[in-house]
C-alpha cells in the first residue's frame, strides 16, 4: 500500500493521540529499522525503548513462533509452566519476592498502588512521587505523574498523591505524614530528561523508609533489563526496594509488565482483589524468558557497561566541541544530551539523516539503544549529531547575533 494511504488510515480511523512523524516503517533487525520505500535507519530508540534487544531478537522471534502455535493464552484462574518460570527467573536477578503480572508499566504502576493502600489500610494511603517523574497514562498514573501537562485535561484527578522535588531529601522527609504508605522513585527520569538519582539521597529515603515503616517502590520500567549496566538500576545504588515495575524491554518487543514485591507484602493482594485478563499468557511469557536468556548467553549486560562507557565517551568529546550542548548525563545505554536551545530542530535533522532518537522535556535528546549496539553503530550515530549540532549550533549563534546577546 502506498504510504500516503496508510496515513491516511490513520487520520481517518485512528483516534488521534499521538504526535506522528511522516514515517511508516516496514520491518526491522538488531539497531535498523527499514521503511515501505526500502530507506534504513538507525535506530537509536527502538519502540521507545521497548525493543531493548534490538527488534526481532532472532531468541525472541523463535520462542514466540514455537509458543503461537501450541497455546496463545489461558485463563490466569488456571496454572501453565511458562508464567512460574517466568516470575522464577525475575525473582533469580532480583530479590525475594512474587510477582503479578500485566501488559504495561502503567498497570503494573496500578497494581502497586493498590497493593500500597491495601498493605497500608486504613491509616496509610498516601504515595509520595517526584516532580518531573512518569509513571504512566491512567488516572492513578498520571496523579502519581509530577508532570502538569500529563494531568491536565483530566481532573477532578485521584486523591493521595504528594509530589515533591526530585533528589530533594528535606522536601520528602517533610512530606511524610502518618498516612504515608509508600515512595515512588525512578531512579533514572526517562520522560522528566535523563535526571539521575542522587546516589547519598537514594541511600537516605532508603532508610526513612525503614524507619518509617512505608513501601519504597522504584519504577524500573524504563531502566530495567540490563538498560544501566545492571540487570536492574537499583544495583548501581546496592539498595534493595520493597516493590519493583517492569515493562518496556522485559519482552523484547512483546507487550508485558510486572510488579515483583517482597513476599510479606505481595500477599495482601488476595484472591478477587486485584487481576488483569490478559496479564503473563504463555505467549507474552515465552517471549519475555527469551529475553532473560538472550540477555544471559549473550553477554548483554556486559555490552551495555562496554557500549555505555563507549557512548558517553564521544557525547562528551561532542559537548567539547559543541557549546549548543549544557549537559551529558545518564548511566549504561541511557543517555541524555541538553541543549541550550530546542531538540526538536536537531530531532528532526537527525531523521532526515537516517538517525532515529528521541527528544524529551522540549531540549533534552534521548538515546537509548538496544543492548545489542555496537561500537561503529555509536560512532555513526554521534558522528549524524556532529553534522546536526554543527548546523544548529551556526543558527543558534546567528539568532544571537542579531539579538545583539553576542558580538
Amino acid at each position: 500500500m502506498d504510504y500516503r494511504k496508510i496515513i491516511r488510515l490513520y487520520y481517518d480511523y485512528v483516534i488521534p493521540c499521538y504526535n506522528k512523524t511522516p514515517l511508516v516503517l516496514e520491518r526491522g533487525r538488531g539497531t535498523r529499522v527499514w521503511d515501505v520505500h526500502g530507506e534504513e535507519y538507525l535506530d537509536f530508540f527502538p519502540g521507545w525503548a521497548v525493543s531493548g534487544l534490538g527488534h526481532c531478537h532472532k531468541r525472541v522471534t523463535e520462542a514466540i513462533k514455537r509458543q503461537v502455535e501450541r497455546l496463545i493464552h489461558v485463563s490466569n484462574n488456571y496454572y501453565h509452566e511458562l508464567q512460574g518460570r517466568l516470575a522464577e527467573e525475575i525473582i533469580r536477578h532480583s530479590f525475594p519476592g512474587k510477582v503479578f503480572f500485566c501488559n504495561s508499566g502503567a498497570e503494573a504502576i496500578e497494581a502497586a498502588i493498590k497493593l500500597a493502600r491495601k498493605f497500608g489500610n486504613p491509616e496509610r494511603h498516601e504515595i509520595i512521587t517526584m516532580e518531573q517523574s512518569f509513571h504512566g497514562r491512567t488516572l492513578a498514573a498520571i496523579t502519581a505523574t509530577g508532570q502538569k501537562k500529563y494531568q491536565q485535561g483530566f481532573e477532578p484527578l485521584p486523591a493521595g498523591f504528594v509530589t515533591v522535588p526530585f533528589n530533594d531529601f528535606q522536601a520528602l522527609e517533610a512530606a511524610v505524614t502518618p498516612k504515608t504508605a509508600a515512595v515512588f522513585l525512578e531512579l533514572i527520569q526517562g520522560e522528566g530528561g535523563i535526571r539521575v538519582a542522587d546516589h547519598d539521597t537514594v541511600l537516605r529515603v532508603k532508610r526513612l523508609c525503614q524507619d518509617k515503616k512505608i513501601l519504597l517502590l522504584f519504577d524500573e520500567v524504563q531502566t530495567g533489563m540490563g538498560r544501566t549496566g545492571r540487570m536492574f538500576c537499583y544495583k548501581n545504588f546496592g539498595i534493595e526496594p520493597d516493590m519493583m515495575t517492569l515493562a518496556k524491554s522485559l519482552g523484547g518487543g512483546f507487550p508485558i509488565g510486572a510488579l515483583v514485591a517482597k513476599k510479606d507484602i505481595a500477599d495482601v493482594l488476595e484472591p478477587g482483589t486485584h487481576a488483569t485478563t490478559f496479564g503473563g499468557s504463555p505467549l507474552a511469557c515465552a517471549a519475555a524468558l527469551a529475553v532473560f536468556e538472550a540477555i544471559e548467553k549473550e553477554k548483554l549486560v556486559s555490552n551495555a557497561v562496554i557500549a555505555g562507557s563507549f557512548l558517553f565517551k564521544k557525547l562528551n568529546e561532542l559537548k567539547k566541541r559543541h557549546a549548543i550542548i549544557k549537559e551529558v548525563r545518564g548511566m549504561g545505554l541511557m543517555a541524555g544530551v541538553e541543549l541550550k536551545t530546542e531538540g526538536k530542530p536537531v530531532y528532526e535533522e537527525c531523521l532526515k539523516r537516517k538517525l532515529l532518537i528521541n527528544c524529551t522535556q522540549g531540549n533534552v535528546l534521548r538515546l537509548m539503544p538496544p543492548l545489542i549496539v555496537k561500537e561503529k553503530e555509536i560512532e555513526r550515530a554521534v558522528e549524524i549529531l556532529d553534522e546536526v549540532l554543527t548546523i544548529e549550533g551556526e543558527k543558534l549563534l546567528s539568532s544571537l547575533i542579531k539579538k545583539g546577546a553576542v558580538e
